[in-house]
């Protein structure tokens, strides 16, 4: 896909769901894409994994708590399909010693050029839509938890958002990631 074609999806995913960004015109998001071209490559990257990136506001007010900054967020009902099946991070992966996945979320993020959504941003993503209702993604987890070989993920059922706790070494069909791109 050519980056015409990757702003056009952008821009008619931006314009089908104002309420991600309220108040915010597509002329500053373009403004921002133009100006910074690696930008745009991640933003590849999300859409070629199944992310459907688009602007959303974080805090309930300006996007990502503040007016010069924007956040792109994975967007898709589901976990991103093309990151799942791998577990937390390096670390977890070199920890296995069977059964290794095809890599880590942190990984995988980094090589994308974007970060995983933390708790907090994935509680706010879900009070944007239903995300997750047959899938789980991991987040972003404090040292305090992963230094005792933990990670978090979260994931809505039964109308609630939960975020639970897994070995950092564990992997599942149905477990990816969500990143967020701050421009």
């Amino acid at each position: 896909m050519n980056t015409s074609e990757l702003i056009s999806i952008l821009h008619t995913r931006f314009s089908n769901n104002r309420q991600r960004h309220p108040g915010l015109a597509w002329e500053l998001v373009l403004a921002r894409l133009e100006a910074a071209p690696a930008h745009l490559q991640a933003l590849q990257a999300m859409e070629d994994t199944g992310g459907e990136p688009d602007i959303v506001t974080f805090d309930g007010g300006t996007v990502d708590g503040d007016t010069h900054r924007l956040a792109f967020c994975d967007c898709c009902a589901e976990s991103p399909a093309g990151r799942r099946s791998l577990c937390f991070d390096q670390a977890a992966w070199q920890a296995r010693k069977d059964n290794k996945p095809a890599g880590s979320a942190i990984g995988a993020a980094s090589k994308m050029g974007v970060t995983l959504l933390t708790e907090d941003e994935y509680r706010q993503l879900q009070q944007l839509g239903e995300f997750d209702r047959k899938t789980s993604s991991w987040i972003a987890t404090p040292d305090s938890v992963r230094t005792l070989g933990g990670a978090l993920f979260g994931d809505r059922r039964y109308g609630q958002v939960f975020v639970y706790h897994n070995g950092a070494e564990s992997y599942y069909a149905a477990r990816g990631f969500r990143g967020v791109l701050r421009i």
